[in-house]
Formats: structure tokens, sequence, C-alpha cells
């Protein structure tokens, strides 16, 4: 069974989670600190992170980061009674993959962990793509530009490892956040767009007329290669 890490601050919280996320079959380990969290993502592999943010000296932003730029590639959903949009979108953008704000329902957070925990079998898998001057390195989870290192996020790279998998066909917004993002609802569609944009920047040499990442006005996007 999938184990699952619980990285928060309030004992309460993380033996309510280990409670019921074990009566739903779930292994668990468990953290009260950002830095305990950091070591137990690092050195037990656990296959999610349930991850507080609002935690003294090493947040859950913080740990997020690092766990990122170490190149670890665990799943990470962020918790936190903070529920402005600006706070999603800055943990999103580190690399976590979904947000929960307290109170959240059982219910509700059971969902997002078996959505994000779902990983869906793509048409067609690669090792390696070349297009124009990119190059893609799915293994490594890099890619190159004209010989050079391109810096992305988690989910960018997600994102056009999806786009290239399933290129040639026209991909709606609500199928890319289910997909990629890995559940059914979000706040906002624009979050696929603000990616997308991303992605035409570091990749296209022209964003304003992409060769590759093309827009279907009224439907969504497709990937095309030559």
């Amino acid at each position: 069974m999938p184990r699952i890490l619980i990285v928060d601050d309030e004992p309460a919280i993380v033996r309510g989670l280990e409670d019921n996320l074990r009566f739903e079959g779930y292994e668990t380990l468990s953290a009260t600190s950002g830095e305990e969290g950091l070591t137990r993502a690092l050195g037990e592999a656990p296959d999610l992170v349930l991850l507080d943010i609002m935690m003294p000296r090493l947040s859950g932003w913080d740990v997020c980061r690092e766990l990122r730029r170490r190149g670890v590639d665990v799943p990470v959903i962020m918790l936190t009674a903070r529920g402005e949009e600006i706070d999603r979108v800055r943990g999103l953008e580190l690399g976590a993959d979904d947000y929960v704000a307290k109170p959240f329902s059982l219910r509700e957070l059971l969902a997002r962990v078996r959505a994000v925990l779902r990983r869906p079998g793509p048409r067609q898998k690669f090792a390696e793509l070349a297009f124009g001057e990119v190059r893609v390195h799915r293994r490594g989870r890099r890619v190159t530009r004209a010989g050079r290192e391109i810096r992305m996020t988690r989910k960018e790279f997600d994102l056009l490892v999806y786009l290239v998998e399933h290129q040639g066909d026209v991909i709606t917004r609500e199928r890319l956040l289910d997909e990629v993002w890995g559940y059914e609802r979000f706040p906002t569609t624009r979050t696929v767009d603000t990616h997308v944009l991303r992605l035409r920047r570091k990749l296209e040499a022209d964003p304003d007329r992409p060769a590759f990442i093309q827009t279907v006005h009224g439907q969504g996007y497709r990937f095309v290669v030559s």
C-alpha cells in the first residue's frame, strides 16, 4: 500500500490523519517539524507527502522547494489555514500537486489523496524526444535547448511530457487539470494558461507565434511536431 508522510506541527492533526489514513489502508509516516519532515521525505521514500505550510523555522514552502531542488519527485499536497489564491499559486509553482485549506473535510482530503496517487497511463511513452532545438530527457527530468539546460518546475515538466505524449490531440484545460494536476476540480483554468505561457517562453523561438504548443481557440491546446 502507498506510504504517506504527514508533516504538521500540530500533533492532534497528525494523529487524526494517521488514524484515518490507516483505516483507509494506507501506511503512514509522520513528522512534527519541517526539518524532520524533510529528513524523512529524503530518507524514507514516501509515496505522498501531506505538508503543512505554516510551520516555524522551516515552512512547508521551504520543504517543498528543497525537495524539488534535490530532484525528489514525490507528490505533495499542501495543508494550510491560509486560503488566498496567491498562496495556492505559490505552492503549485514550487512543485506541489494539490492544495487543501484548513479546516478540510476528511472525505475531501481522501479524495485528493486518491487523485494525486492516481497515475494515468499515457498513450505514448518516450525516453527522449527532440523537437526544434529542444531535447526532453524523461528519465532525468531534464530539458535542454540548443545544448543548454532549461530550468523547469515539476508541473511545467509534467505538463510538457503530457502534451508530447498526446501530440496531435486537442487537449482541453479541464482534461489537463484532471490528468496533470490529478483532480477534476481546481480553482481556475488560468493555471493551465500560465504554465503553457511559461513553457512557450522557455521552448519556443517566438512565444507569440508558437510552433509546437498551439492554442485551439475555444477548445484547449495541441502539441505539434513537424
